[in-house]
């Protein structure tokens, strides 16, 4: 049989533990391309390059040209 704990954690003494696991911020860089903000090591979203190169191209739009 495994040994069991006596008492509850508190709640004070697990957030003590945890308290340095806290979120940080999301970092973001502008696209040399198109000067949107963009992750980094990631595609842009707006014009589609990464690193020099096209990787996904530009999508059209679904409406129809207006007369």
């Amino acid at each position: 049989m495994t040994p069991l704990p006596k008492r509850k954690f508190s709640t004070r003494r697990s957030g003590k533990r945890e308290a340095h696991l806290k979120k940080s911020l999301a970092t973001f860089y502008k696209c040399p391309h198109c000067s949107a903000m963009k992750k980094p090591h990631h595609v842009c979203p707006s014009c589609g390059f990464y690193n020099k190169n096209e990787m996904i191209p530009p999508k059209k739009s679904k409406k129809p040209a207006a007369k």
